[in-house]
C-alpha cells in the first residue's frame, strides 16, 4: 500500500505493552511524568523515555513542561477515542483464547496423560482397581 495513511505504524506503536499500558494510564484526562509512567509501564527510566519519544513523535502524546519536569498526556479527544475502540475490541479478543491450567476444575477432575486417565478420576479409577 502506498497511497493513504499509515496505520499500521500507529498500531505497531499501540501494539507495545509498555506503550500500550502508558496510553491507557493516560485515558483519564491528566498528565503523568516519564517517572511515574514507567512505574505504570514497569519500565526503566531510560525505556519510557523511548518509548515516550516514539508516541510524541508519531503525534500520540504531548508533552508540556513545568519547571524541571515535563508531564505526558493524550495529543487530543481523537487519540482517546481510537485507544477507547480499541479497549472495546480487547475482551473479545481475550475471550477467544480458553485459559486452561493445572488450577482448571476440569483438569483437576478428570484428563489424560499420554496413555491413560489422570486427574481426580484417574486416581479413583486406579484405586479402585486396585482395591476391587
Amino acid at each position: 500500500m502506498t497511497e493513504g495513511p499509515n496505520i499500521a505504524r500507529v498500531a505497531v506503536l499501540i501494539g507495545d505493552n509498555a506503550r500500550a499500558a502508558v496510553l491507557s494510564a493516560l485515558m483519564s484526562g491528566g498528565a503523568l511524568t516519564a517517572t511515574e509512567l514507567a512505574d505504570i509501564a514497569g519500565v526503566t527510566r531510560q525505556t519510557i523515555s523511548f518509548h515516550l519519544t516514539k508516541l510524541h513523535d508519531a503525534g500520540l502524546l504531548e508533552v508540556e513542561r513545568q519547571g524541571r519536569h515535563r508531564y505526558y498526556r493524550l495529543a487530543g479527544p481523537d487519540v482517546a477515542q481510537l485507544l477507547e475502540s480499541l479497549m472495546g475490541m480487547a475482551p473479545r479478543a481475550d475471550e477467544t483464547r480458553p485459559r486452561i491450567g493445572p488450577r482448571d476444575p476440569a483438569l483437576r477432575k478428570a484428563r489424560i496423560c499420554y496413555d491413560h486417565l489422570a486427574g481426580e478420576l484417574g486416581v479413583v479409577q486406579t484405586t479402585g482397581d486396585r482395591s476391587g
